[in-house]
């Protein structure tokens, strides 16, 4: 279900054209972030020979120690999460009149 927001504005198209901007600045920083994490997490990948997936598998049933690399992966893998659903978020959001 799709939730409606309205704004009022003494001129909407001006407020119409700072919101899409803002949205789009948004959602290009959010886009470089995920640029960023999945290269890190593409160095903890190379560097320990697991996938995120089996990392994350093999950290919760307590079969690896936790180290300053394992806890920084950890938090990379969901800062991804994160900003693959505000991403998803921004991308959903459509101007109505």
């Amino acid at each position: 279900m799709m939730a409606e927001l309205k704004l009022r504005s003494k001129d909407p198209e001006s407020l119409r054209r700072i919101i899409q901007s803002a949205l789009s600045e948004r959602l290009q920083s959010v886009t470089a972030g995920i640029t960023r994490t999945e290269e890190r997490l593409q160095e903890f990948e190379t560097k320990y020979q697991l996938s995120t997936e089996e990392f994350i598998t093999s950290f919760n049933n307590d079969e690896l120690s936790h180290t300053f690399d394992f806890d920084e992966w950890r938090g990379e893998s969901r800062m991804l999460a994160h900003l693959q659903q505000t991403k998803e978020s921004i991308e959903e959001i459509d101007f109505v009149n």
